[in-house]
Parts: C-alpha cells; structure tokens; sequence
C-alpha cells in the first residue's frame, strides 16, 4: 500500500515542480467501492488528472480492503472474530480513533457497534425483516461504544459485539483523498450523499450541490461549497416497507429500532467529511431540537447543518448564510434559521 502510494505521489511530485502549466482539463469518471457507486470530476492537465485517478484507485482499493465489515480479513471482521481477543489493526487505527471520539461527543447517538442490529434489521445485505421487541432489547444491550478499548494500533472487542465503520468511513477516506490527489479543483461524490468539494471551480466559483427532497426524487435546495464537505443522513436512503410501516437503515442506539426523532434527514457541511458523514448520523438520531442544541454547544466541530421535519419543515443553522439557497421550485418554502 505505502509503496505504490509514495510511487504515485513522486510522479505527481515531479510533475509538479517541471513547472509545467496548462488550461485544466475536465476528466469525469465512476468507479463501484466501499458497496456504493462513487464519481469523480477532476480538473487539471492530462498527466496531473491521470495520476490523481490512479492515486484515487489505489486508495479505495486499500481501505476497502481493511474497513469493510463484510470483506474476509478485514480489520474490521478480525475484530468482529476475535471473540473478545485484542487485535493488531493494519490501517483503520486512525478512523477508528476519530469515530470513537465522535461516538463519545454526541453521547452515543452515533455509536459503531450497533452492527449486530444492522444485521438483524437486513440493512447489511441479508433479508429485511422486523425484530421483536425481546429481540430489539437483547440488540440494544449489546450497543455500547464505550466497551471498545484502543491502544494505539491494538484494539479489544467484547465477545458478543461487533462494529461497524460504515457511518464514517467513506468521509474518512474522502478527506484522505483531497489531501493526496495533488489538484486544486475537484469534485468527489463517494456516494450515499458524501460530497468533497476540493477547492473551487477552476473559475473561481463555488460548487454548487444539490440537496435531495425526502419526499421526492429532485433537489429542494443548494449548498455552495468550496473547500469543503457535505453530507446527508435521510430515512429515504435505504429503507423497506411492511404492514404499512417504513422502517429506514438508521437506528437508535438505544432501541436498536429504526430512530423516531421527527426528522426525514440532515446535511451537516465541514471542512471535514468524516464529520459530516457522522454527525449527519448522529443529529439524525438526535431530532431538531438536540441536534441544533448540539450545534450551539460544539462550535469547536466546526460544522453547519441542514434539518428536514417529517412534515417538511426545514431549518437550517446560521452559519450557511449565503451558501444556502432553495432550488428552483420550491422558492416559496420557508426556511427557518437557527441561532
């Protein structure tokens, strides 16, 4: 992994100091990674672009490979295995230390080892299906973060729990991949509502990103991001139906059920995208009135956010002023700012 990466960082390197200037180029491209279709707009010369993609690939490749739950010899599935055995970590100390921290800063609303109800719901691949209540409070049990110890690159898991990167990881990678590619203006959409924005437009403009309706299929509003990331948590994304009842993929830690807040999603915008990725989760789980408490609190996250009602309703945080904006359509929705 480090081999092939410093081989491709010294091309870029090269390329870099030969002084060699052109008008950018637009290279667009798609690949399938971390079980989600992610694109790329890049904006550069020819070689610059060619080898961002390739650093890009190698990228993902290397921390699919280690942070997947499902993938065999994961990081994550040794720890799943290891039946309560501490466990060398190859690659995902680091994610792992952020999203604990994390877990611990918004008191568990996000919470990596609630991978046991993942499954148990269908969420992780297997057939959806509605556990019991004796079944739910036995899940809900085995949800505790704080269980987890990490010491430097060892962690120790409890016998009988698992977890789950899922919420952080494609932010994590995000933020790692603005930081190696070697451009000054691109666009990565890792999917599932993950967005980095590196730098802005080669016109000096800011990317303009659409913020997709709960209740429909278009945008109901824009963010302007430059230099920044972006990302939603909504009960639209992944979810089924039975009996009448939709029950979505995010999950209250306390209940191990589908969580109830009244929200149909949050967009949490940070220069981090591994803090969107989570906190967009974690406020989720919260509701309105936590989550935008939580935003007034922790002005140290550096974060703004975006709030959709179940009655769509929307709020959003103070901070986005003049960055927000109502997508055409649904210019006489009104948009209360929270202070």
């Amino acid at each position: 992994m480090r081999k092939r990466m410093f081989a491709a960082l010294l091309a870029l390197g090269l390329l870099v100091l030969s002084g060699c200037e052109k008008p950018p180029e637009r290279v667009e491209f798609t690949s399938f990674a971390m079980d989600t279709v992610m694109s790329f707009t890049l904006y550069g010369d020819r070689e610059k672009c060619s080898i961002a993609r390739s650093i890009i690939g190698m990228i993902l490749s290397d921390y699919e490979a280690v942070l997947s739950a499902t993938r065999e010899g994961s990081d994550v599935d040794r720890v799943n295995k290891a039946n309560g055995q501490p466990v060398e970590l190859e690659g995902s100390s680091k994610l792992l230390e952020r999203a604990l921290e994390l877990c611990q800063v918004t008191s568990g609303a996000l919470d990596i080892t609630a991978y046991p109800a993942v499954k148990a719901w269908g969420f992780s691949g297997e057939e959806h299906r509605v556990p019991s209540p004796a079944e739910l409070e036995e899940l809900a049990g085995k949800i505790d973060y704080t269980a987890i110890t990490l010491e430097g690159d060892t962690v120790t898991l409890p016998a009988g729990m698992e977890i789950d990167l899922g919420a952080v990881a494609k932010g994590y990678v995000g933020n790692v991949l603005a930081g190696q590619i070697g451009l000054t203006s691109a666009l990565l959409d890792l999917g599932q509502s993950t967005i980095v924005a590196v730098g802005a437009k080669p016109d000096g403009s800011p990317w303009r990103i659409g913020v997709r309706d709960p209740e429909g299929e278009g945008y109901f509003a824009v963010v302007e991001l430059a230099d920044m990331a972006m990302g939603t948590s909504g009960g639209y994304q992944r979810y089924f139906e039975e009996d009448g009842v939709t029950y979505w993929h995010i999950l209250d830690p306390d209940t191990a059920a589908p969580a109830r807040s009244g929200l149909a999603s949050v967009t949490v915008v940070s220069p981090s995208a591994l803090t969107c990725d989570g906190l967009s989760t974690a406020l989720f789980v919260m509701g309105l009135e936590d989550g935008a408490q939580f935003w007034r609190d922790h002005p140290e996250l550096e974060f703004e956010a975006v709030f959709v009602t179940e009655e769509g309703e929307i709020y959003r945080t103070a901070g986005l002023e003049g960055s927000f904006s109502l997508a055409e359509g649904y210019e006489d929705r009104e948009v209360a700012v929270l202070k």
